[in-house]
């Protein structure tokens, strides 16, 4: 009887557990603006600004959803930029010494994908075959956050914490392998805005390499299919 009552127990403790993660995740979605707002959403154009190691930098972020991503990127006096589609991509950079684009490997194209979801990451999780874990609570500058662990097809592991009062994600934490070994990337979102689209969008973000400030952000632009592809 005694161990009847436990596996009964452990059962009603991890129906609840998964109660509470929907609960979680339904009310981050309806805080970030709600699934239908989202799934309008088919491009994006933001111009970013970024402080990082005493550099002004320019960022232009243009992308289709699930199609394609480019980043433009002015620091310097140089200008480089990054393209990221379903069957390829390709890296220029000056500032870190290329003198011509370079093919993305094929490793870092695959871990990129990721990238080309304009959707938020709790609303295609499921289609997307990721697997998601309710791992307690935790302090994050004075906020108390829920937090959830999601990991990939692929085996990578991204922690977020969702503050338990506006229920925006204010911290990820990424697990990413350079190197040959395991590194932590953490990412911190603020200054949510509101936009006339109905989504709720962080205009400050900031990690290991610095501070970026969303300067302008169009939703669903028209871009020319060659924006996307190698310059000739």
């Amino acid at each position: 009887m005694k161990k009847l009552l436990i596996i009964t127990a452990l059962f009603v403790s991890s129906l609840s557990h998964a109660q509470n993660l929907d609960e979680i995740i339904n009310k981050h979605i309806a805080a970030i603006g709600g699934i239908e707002n989202w799934n309008k959403i088919k491009s994006l154009k933001m111009d970013c600004s970024l402080k990082a190691q005493g550099a002004d930098i320019s960022i232009n972020i243009s992308q289709i959803d699930q199609v394609a991503v480019r980043q433009d990127i002015d620091a310097m006096g140089m200008k480089g930029f990054s393209i990221i589609t379903k069957t390829e991509g390709w890296v220029f950079m000056p500032f870190q010494g290329h003198t011509k684009p370079e093919a993305m490997t094929a490793d870092d194209l695959r871990n990129s994908q990721d990238d080309l979801n304009l959707r938020d990451e709790f609303i295609t999780y499921k289609e997307l075959g990721k697997k998601i874990e309710y791992v307690g609570k935790d302090d994050i500058d004075g906020l108390e956050c829920h937090k959830v662990k999601m990991v990939d097809k692929n085996g990578q592991e991204t922690t977020y914490y969702i503050d338990t009062e506006s229920y925006y994600v204010i911290r990820q934490v990424d697990k990413v392998k350079a190197n040959g070994k395991e590194m932590e990337n953490t990412t911190s979102f603020s200054n949510f805005e509101k936009l006339p689209e109905g989504i709720v969008y962080p205009m400050a973000i900031s990690s290991g390499w610095g501070s970026m400030d969303v300067v302008k952000l169009e939703i669903n632009p028209k871009f020319d299919d060659s924006l996307f592809k190698l310059p000739k």
